[in-house]
């Protein structure tokens, strides 16, 4: 088994640092005393932190963006899953085509994205008014649309590693596309799934330059509100919330390592 000398351990530590800096500068940032973006300088104070807890606008972006990143996770997931097990299944003849086709947000200008949609969910609006521009629905769904390709992506991957013979057999004893599907298939696939879900909505939760486009003061996500606070009049607030996000994402981290060593430990 291969260990890392000192050298590697050093320059790995080295490299973290560096990468970690700026997330460490704004944690002194939060406890400014002053209104603006500024050092503590001696003087430290939670005021920033109250803001938010007093301030319902900060809370209901949050749950604003917990529901959409929940919903546009379910959503493109779904869809991936079912394109990636159809080019899997039947692997059709134009199979580069469909899958270049769905990865195209991927490579698309993130610009050229937005407007697409903006135009796209305008056109909605003028039809009903529970899916449009300026809408949750409207939002989650242009969310699934720029998240589904990292979907597709992890899926096919996974795809990849399962043997197709498995497959054959259970066809073979005669068993239905259905029965294939979740009782062969997706058994063997299922944690990938579970984490193209979470990948998507992470990504739906930090989506900020299509959401731009697409909302305007009915649908103001976590992002969007963080994005006012710093052109408007660089509130602290959003150092705060910043650091509250990154002591979340660190816990998730924690816990999953935490809860994999637990699994080794058990199946050893």
């Amino acid at each position: 088994m291969y260990k890392p000398g000192a050298l590697a351990i050093i320059l790995g530590a080295f490299i973290a640092i560096f990468l970690l800096m700026p997330l460490l500068a704004v944690i002194p940032v939060s406890f400014t005393p002053a209104r603006f973006l500024s050092m503590p300088n001696g003087n430290w104070s939670l005021r920033h932190y109250e803001t938010l807890v007093n301030d319902p606008a900060w809370w209901q972006a949050a749950w604003l963006s917990i529901r959409i990143a929940v919903l546009s996770s379910f959503i493109a997931t779904a869809l991936s899953l079912a394109f990636a097990l159809g080019i899997w299944m039947f692997r059709p003849v134009f199979a580069s085509v469909l899958i270049g086709f769905v990865l195209a947000p991927m490579v698309a200008p993130p610009v050229v994205s937005a407007i697409t949609l903006y135009f796209f969910l305008t056109s909605l609006s003028k039809l009903n008014d529970w899916i449009g521009y300026d809408t949750v629905l409207g939002v989650a769904l242009a969310h699934a649309v720029m998240i589904a390709p990292y979907a597709v992506v992890l899926v096919l991957v996974l795809l990849l590693q399962v043997n197709r013979r498995i497959d054959l057999a259970a066809r073979g004893f005669g068993a239905g596309i259905g029965t294939r599907i979740f009782r062969v298939i997706l058994p063997n696939i299922r944690f990938g799934v579970m984490t193209a879900a979470f990948l998507a909505f992470v990504l739906s939760w930090e989506e900020i330059g299509v959401t731009l486009f697409i909302t305007s003061v009915n649908a103001v996500t976590l992002p969007r509100m963080m994005w006012m606070g710093l052109r408007d009049n660089i509130d602290p607030a959003i150092a705060a919330i910043s650091v509250l996000l990154i002591v979340l994402v660190m816990a998730v981290i924690l816990s999953k390592t935490v809860i994999s060593a637990l699994r080794k430990k058990t199946a050893a």
